[in-house]
């Protein structure tokens, strides 16, 4: 059997990044620590950092756990995937200490859905309405704003035609159907200017999976179910290869045996730690002994 792991499986920059923060604040003590949401989507790693004392909150502030919201004294952690201007505005009236985890590339996007929506554009953001990165993208919109994440969404598009329109994208997006919409867009007669807000590590990690699925006669995708850059991976992988499995753990992978005449592919989301990706990798190799 031979086994391809992807060069691009696991944490990217911003991920990383916001992990390390976390760990971060636990190590300099002083402050109960909270994170608004999961600080990314990897259950394994928010059972760690939980176990360690740190505590989730969601948009309303309130911890269930403790009983309690977060005040003055208190570090509350905005996750890589951003928050609205409102959300960033509610956090600062608890008086706590707010630490930003936003990934730079977030950032990015909410900089120019601002100034652009300032300036009179109307803004279509391309990608999942419900995931928290583009809840909070939007909500740094001041004027008209859209989300559409479907060719059939795009059509339906009513504009003022007077309108000048600025298309951006949620970064984990499919690179491929991103480009369709925008061309959708574009065929209704707008005047349109677009941002490619793709993530470039995600568009990179989507072209090496497709081109890995390719070449393979099975392919394993790892990542937590709640995350959407790795539910993408497996929608390009299974379009190339009809054997992909997408796993979080290397105990999803105990009932699937491989030929040892195959060829195993093996990529995984941004928020999948490496430890995990080592654990399937050497687990799939053991099966050729």
């Amino acid at each position: 059997m031979q086994v391809k792991v992807a060069k691009s499986a696991g944490f990217c920059f911003g991920v990383k990044r916001a992990v390390k923060i976390v760990y971060d604040e636990i190590e300099k003590g002083g402050s109960k620590v909270y994170t608004m949401g999961p600080i990314i989507h990897n259950e394994q790693v928010v059972a760690d950092l939980a176990a360690k004392g740190v505590r989730t909150i969601n948009d309303d502030l309130y911890c269930e756990e403790e009983g309690r919201y977060p005040g003055p004294g208190d570090c509350i952690i905005v996750r890589s995937h951003g928050v609205s201007r409102e959300m960033q505005e509610k956090l600062e009236r608890t008086g706590a200490r707010i630490v930003s985890a936003t990934c730079p590339f977030v950032t990015k996007i909410h900089e120019i859905v601002a100034r652009k929506s300032e300036l009179g554009y109307y803004i279509v953001i391309i990608g999942n309405p419900k995931h928290p990165e583009v809840i909070g993208i939007r909500g740094w919109a001041s004027g008209d704003c859209s989300v559409i994440e479907t060719g059939e969404e795009a059509q339906k598009l009513q504009i003022d035609v007077n309108k000048k329109v600025w298309v951006v994208s949620q970064t984990t997006f499919n690179y491929e159907k991103f480009q369709e919409l925008v061309e959708i867009i574009e065929s209704l007669g707008y005047d349109v200017e677009v941002t490619n807000t793709i993530c470039s590590a995600t568009k990179e990690r989507q072209i090496e999976a497709m081109e890995l699925a390719r070449e393979s006669d099975a392919m394993i995708v790892i990542g937590g179910k709640h995350s959407s850059n790795t539910q993408k991976l497996y929608d390009i992988c299974r379009d190339q290869c009809k054997d992909t499995y997408y796993i979080q753990t290397l105990d999803d992978l105990v009932t699937v045996n491989f030929q040892s005449d195959s060829c195993v592919g093996i990529t995984a989301g941004a928020s999948t730690p490496n430890t995990i990706i080592q654990e399937v990798v050497s687990n799939v190799r053991r099966t050729e002994l």
